[in-house]
């Protein structure tokens, strides 16, 4: 993957840039910060306090990338002792080479989550694997557009690239995938906050809701299913 090379973001941790697509894969004001703010806290979070602290949550992530989101939701799993099912799909996945050098695992909250990070990336495609008894990963090779899972959700993790850069991962039609995804109460969390989206978001049945941004970022999106 010559077009892919390794940045580090404002907040010290590292992001990936795509070359051919003239994209970063997370903010350059600081991709861990971004995924915190982003997926762990008004996604994952967010849907476990309203839901009362339940001791299972059931995530779906378009876009595994790194493996950011993934291990940020492990962390999650083991520093709050609930079991998460993280299911992910990744049509292109990343080399291990590129894998190898991402700080991630040694840049949240003083933890060293190599042996963790390792497990998630090395974990077999195609079939659900425990990495601890609080986290498992079930990662999919697989376009949003192709996937066909009889499985429904608590929390969505909307991580693909920029509408900007890949308009046909953000149509109305996958935006109506997505919420079938869910469960009623279940919530989808995504760092854009395009109009378009939003239109679309409620077109398919969402309550949308409008939030502050990570840093660097004025807005973003959450939607809910009711």
């Amino acid at each position: 993957m010559d077009n892919i090379k390794i940045i580090t973001t404002e907040d010290g941790s590292h992001s990936l840039y795509h070359e051919e697509l003239k994209e970063t894969y997370h903010s350059f004001h600081g991709a861990l910060q971004e995924s915190v703010h982003v997926f762990i806290e008004k996604g994952l979070r967010f849907w476990r306090t309203k839901s009362g602290l339940p001791k299972q949550v059931d995530i779906f992530e378009v876009g595994f990338g790194t493996g950011l989101n993934a291990l940020l939701a492990a962390h999650f799993a083991m520093e709050n002792e609930v079991k998460i099912n993280f299911t992910t799909i990744e049509p292109f996945p990343l080399d291990m080479e590129i894998i190898s050098q991402l700080n991630y695992a040694t840049s949240i909250d003083g933890d060293d989550l190599k042996a963790t990070f390792e497990q998630i990336h090395t974990s077999i495609w195609g079939e659900k694997v425990e990495i601890n008894p609080y986290f498992s990963i079930h990662k999919i090779k697989k376009k949003l557009e192709n996937l066909q899972i009889d499985q429904k959700f608590d929390v969505l993790f909307f991580d693909a690239f920029a509408p900007s850069k890949q308009a046909e991962l953000w149509t109305a039609d996958l935006m109506q995938k997505c919420f079938n995804l869910l469960k009623d109460g279940g919530v989808f969390t995504t760092y854009s906050a395009k109009g378009q989206l939003k239109r679309d978001l409620k077109s398919v049945g969402f309550e949308v809701e409008t939030l502050p941004g990570p840093p660097g970022k004025k807005e973003m999106v959450r939607a809910k299913v009711n």
